[in-house]
């Protein structure tokens, strides 16, 4: 059998690094997507045998279907995507830009739907099923103060996940969804002390999680051990919400 493909985004530091690295341990061959080619490419240095890098901007429609044509020249549909990038900048909702809200809701939303419409179609054409895995955020799921956009671009994300899940089923296409609560990445550490240090007391396991963390239950969507798991949300967040 050949080796199973998996493309990650977002793959150049944090969750997506961690992901990626996961995955790659796991004998995939990933795709290392990002926006900054140098953080990509460090993330191959890491696994070089099975890590490839590759640049682009996921809100970029275009440069996304160029990237699924190269990734078939190069190698073939993938069995895996992981729609793990992502961006927000924590403000009140009411000194929001225009800007802002369509920057956020362009990476957080749009990218990951660019993404599956450039490569569900190539999953489907293959016949042999596969994987997908979006990365939302536990503030799509019950709100969060300060990131009101965002929390609806994620919110946007889980909606998706479960009506892709849907039209995906028959074509057994898993997809399935990861929240993580506050989680130690560069994204995490930009955010004001103050509000990072209310979250972490607020979790009862009183600390943050770390990257690898979350990869774990998206190696886990993205495996056989998965495959009658559909259109499910899972929040790996310490215990910060407990919401069903």
């Amino acid at each position: 059998m050949s080796q199973e493909i998996a493309i990650v985004t977002g793959a150049g530091s944090g969750i997506g690094r961690a992901i990626a690295l996961k995955l790659a341990a796991n004998s995939k061959f990933v795709i290392a997507l990002d926006l900054d080619e140098a953080s990509a490419n460090a993330t191959a240095a890491l696994n070089p045998k099975f890590i490839a890098p590759y640049r682009a901007d996921i809100a970029d429609p275009k440069a996304i279907a160029e990237f699924a044509s190269w990734t078939m020249e190069n190698h073939s549909s993938p069995e895996i995507l992981v729609n793990a990038a992502g961006w927000d900048r924590t403000a009140p909702f009411l000194e929001s830009s225009a800007d802002f809200a369509r920057r956020v809701i362009d990476i957080n939303l749009l990218g990951p739907i660019h993404l599956c419409q450039a490569f569900l179609p190539l999953m489907v054409a293959s016949g042999n099923g596969g994987k997908v895995v979006n990365i939302a955020s536990d503030a799509g799921r019950v709100g969060s103060s300060g990131e009101s956009i965002y929390a609806g671009a994620k919110g946007g994300v889980i909606a998706l996940t479960k009506s892709l899940a849907r039209e995906m089923a028959r074509h057994h296409i898993n997809v399935n969804c990861v929240c993580p609560g506050p989680t130690d990445t560069p994204l995490f550490a930009s955010q004001d002390e103050r509000l990072k240090e209310a979250l972490i007391k607020a979790i009862p396991f009183r600390r943050l999680a770390q990257p690898a963390e979350v990869a774990d239950a998206v190696v886990f969507f993205a495996s056989e051990a998965a495959s009658f798991v559909t259109g499910q949300v899972l929040s790996v967040s310490g215990g910060l919400t407990m919401a069903g």
